[in-house]
């Protein structure tokens, strides 16, 4: 078999290895028995929280396991796959199998890196909110542009989004907007896109075609379940009601419900207006609040404060975190990892995934040197 073929089969099996050691393989499989065992309790529901809580688990176990299992079994088969093609000299099956192979081995390394979102809240469903920077229509119109790369990432991937507010452009775009990502590890794999994003590009909305560069902020908060605690001091927040405002569509009701929380003692602001029922606006509105000041105290807790509130930092120059190149050339480049492509308008079309990879491994890297030292 050839030496390439065998330290790619090396590297899925040390991928393997370390996932293995990753989930506590034994404890995983006896922990997955008992919360398929609780689930199977016709008494469960009589206590929806706890419920969900348990569903999340088994779910969260079954992802695990199975991914192993899977990956194992197809890496197995690959290679019998290629054994046997080169013992009847059949080049066809060898170049397909070895083909799966690689395949098996970007997914080992994804699957190696996804087992490492084992914080607080990685597991979590999350809110992004994207704020348009100085400079009116192209900025709004990038921001709406921003929303819509997250939530085709989000559906490319089997999550669920919900718009939760919008606030128009007065011409175009989004002054700033609020999308609900839900799912197994949502908040863990966008919790890197928090930042600021910039575009350059030939204007739309100039009737000269000059290039024109636009800023917008992405903030993302994990949505708190009942293991995180977070408490809340009415008194110090200011709740107004509005009418719901948008430019339609299926994105945004119209109703005269919609609810706004100013949290005093740190300016945070949130807003819902996705239901017609002012009551569910307002306990949705609570839950974005918590979130956000979540991911406020864990970005205190990382020494991040230069980059607490995206919507409070100057959005422009020096604090970008990607650009996105459209003119004179094609290119969307990290500034944190180097990642690059020439490919700009799948990246506006969701296709995240290295960025958000490389970001996330440099993150944890990171941690991992801050406890060495």
């Amino acid at each position: 078999m050839r030496a390439e073929i065998e330290a790619a089969a090396g590297e899925i099996r040390e991928s393997l290895a370390l996932l293995r050691r990753h989930l506590d393989w034994d404890n995983a499989l006896r922990r997955l028995d008992e919360v398929n065992a609780l689930s199977e309790d016709p008494k469960l529901w009589d206590n929806p929280e706890k419920a969900q809580t348990i569903m999340r688990e088994r779910t969260q176990l079954e992802t695990a396991v199975n991914g192993y299992r899977a990956l194992e079994r197809d890496l197995s088969d690959s290679l019998d796959l290629i054994e046997m093609g080169e013992a009847e000299g059949d080049e066809t099956v060898v170049a397909d199998a070895e083909k799966s192979l690689y395949g098996l081995r970007d997914r080992a390394a994804k699957l190696q890196l996804e087992s490492l979102l084992s914080g607080e809240a990685d597991a979590n469903d999350c809110f992004i909110e994207v704020n348009a920077g100085a400079g009116g229509t192209e900025a709004q119109d990038w921001a709406l542009m921003l929303m819509r790369m997250y939530t085709r990432w989000g559906e490319q991937h089997g999550y669920k989004t919900e718009w939760l507010e919008e606030s128009p452009g007065e011409e175009a775009g989004i002054k700033s907007a609020t999308v609900q990502i839900k799912g197994h590890n949502a908040y863990g794999w966008l919790k890197t896109e928090a930042g600021v994003h910039r575009l350059v590009r030939i204007s739309p909305f100039d009737s000269q075609a000059r290039r024109q560069t636009s800023f917008a902020a992405v903030s993302v908060s994990p949505v708190i379940d009942d293991k995180i605690q977070i408490e809340i001091n009415e008194k110090d927040c200011r709740i107004d009601t509005f009418r719901a405002s948008g430019a339609g569509g299926q994105h945004v009701n119209k109703t005269d419900s919609a609810v706004r929380i100013t949290h005093l003692p740190t300016g945070i602001v949130v807003a819902c207006q996705q239901e017609r029922s002012q009551h569910k606006n307002r306990s949705k509105a609570w839950d974005m609040l918590r979130a956000r000041l979540y991911e406020r105290e864990l970005k205190i807790r990382e020494d991040a404060a230069a980059a607490l509130e995206a919507t409070k930092t100057d959005i422009g120059w020096g604090h970008q975190i990607r650009s996105y190149v459209l003119h004179p050339y094609q290119m969307v480049k990290d500034l944190r990892t180097d990642v690059e492509t020439s490919q700009s308008q799948a990246v506006l079309d969701g296709d995240l995934d290295r960025f958000l990879e490389a970001a996330l491994a440099a993150r944890i890297k990171g941690q991992g040197d801050e406890e060495a030292a």
